[in-house]
């Protein structure tokens, strides 16, 4: 089982934007779909955004309602990594971001036990 490894979290104002990114160690992300999660604290964890893998033909995109048009998932295959664009940040989007792999390529929901890998996590706080 290979290693996700998140980064990109940091302290920014309300308003601002960040940048996550979700890589594998020692192996590809092209035939995973992968998630986005969140927990926040003292709240359980909540699903983000989600996108199917490369190889599948539905090639599709989720987000959840507090996210939308705030968010965006996408993937630079050539650097076999996912990113989370996080746009007009809220105090509360603070939480600590997990990506999470699914060995089911077309799935693009937030069932967390549709996915088998998780990282470690990073932070974002959102903050004056």
């Amino acid at each position: 089982q290979f290693q996700l490894v998140e980064s990109g979290g940091d302290l920014v104002q309300p308003g601002g934007s960040l940048r996550l990114s979700c890589t594998a160690s020692g192996s590809t992300l092209d035939y995973v779909a992968i998630g986005w999660f969140r927990q926040a604290p003292g709240k359980g964890r909540e699903g983000v955004s989600c996108i199917t893998s490369i190889v599948s033909s539905t090639g599709r995109t989720n987000y959840a309602d507090s996210v939308k048009g705030r968010f965006t998932i996408s993937r630079d295959n050539a650097k076999n990594t996912v990113y989370l664009q996080m746009n007009s940040l809220k105090p509360e989007d603070t939480a600590v971001y997990y990506c999470a792999a699914s060995n089911t390529a077309s799935y693009y929901g937030f069932d967390e036990w549709m996915y088998n890998n998780w990282g470690q996590g990073t932070q974002v706080t959102v903050s004056s």
